[in-house]
């Protein structure tokens, strides 16, 4: 299903019922990549999934994008669906997206849960991304799919080339380049951290044990920025935690949320 929220068509897939739960994804996938969860979450949630601005069904303008543009595509989104008071999960770019709208909204989030991610992207990592940025644009995404599958996963998990690795390894490959690049100058850009103690929903921070993309030191930067915060680190996960430990992960998500609830 689709809606225009912020001037850009928004992709996304709504199942269960029960208070609303919004998951956001990370850069390079799409819904899919929260099937392990939904499963586990539809029958106690009303979860609302969708694909962020250049990604999966949703459109995918040229340019450069901020968080700010995709927090503003969330609010539309969450208007038009009459959407109150959800819980929000975000992995990597989703917790990023979170972050900056619960900054601009608040009081509209019951709940934060940042998972795999980062506040701030530091000013010596830009080179990488404009790296990112040329190799999209020149090559497609296809050079990127091995070494953006090797930041995700531990060497054992990425080794066995289960369906999960397929199925990660086609949501990078499908990625319109233009919507990787546009939210590749978003990421960059990042810098919250000094502003994050003003939000006040419940928060919970997740991070895979070898998250190598953004390691548990930035999770630890988070949660000490957060008053009442909660860490869980994810053992034997790299980035895609929710993927690569799906029971770990879930058990500690919906241990939160109930609490919240």
């Amino acid at each position: 299903m689709k809606v225009k929220a912020n001037a850009v068509q928004i992709n996304y897939a709504v199942e269960g019922a029960g208070p609303w739960l919004v998951m956001s994804h990370s850069l390079a996938c799409g819904i899919s990549m929260w099937d392990e969860q939904v499963e586990s979450l539809k029958s106690k949630y009303k979860v609302l999934c969708f694909d962020t601005r250049g990604h999966g069904a949703s459109d995918a303008p040229a340019g450069a994008y901020s968080l700010d543009m995709l927090a503003e595509d969330l609010h539309g989104l969450l208007g038009a669906l009459r959407v109150q008071s959800p819980h929000f999960v975000g992995l990597s770019m989703g917790g990023m997206i979170g972050m900056v709208y619960a900054l601009k909204y608040p009081g509209v989030f019951k709940s934060l849960v940042l998972c795999d991610t980062s506040s701030r992207i530091p000013p010596e990592a830009k080179p990488v991304w404009d790296e990112r940025i040329k190799t999209a644009t020149e090559q497609g995404m296809e050079p990127l799919v091995e070494p953006t599958l090797k930041r995700w996963f531990t060497e054992p998990y990425l080794a066995r080339r289960n369906s999960v690795v397929a199925r990660v390894a086609d949501l990078i490959r499908h990625t319109p380049p233009q919507g990787y690049t546009g939210c590749c100058h978003a990421i960059s850009k990042l810098d919250v951290t000094a502003r994050l103690a003003a939000i006040e929903c419940p928060v919970q921070i997740i991070v895979g044990e070898k998250d190598v993309g953004t390691p548990v030191a930035m999770s630890e930067t988070i949660h000490k920025a957060i008053s009442g915060s909660e860490l869980v680190v994810i053992p034997d996960a790299s980035h895609l935690s929710n993927l690569e430990q799906p029971a770990a992960f879930n058990t500690a998500l919906l241990r939160f949320l109930a609490g919240v609830s």
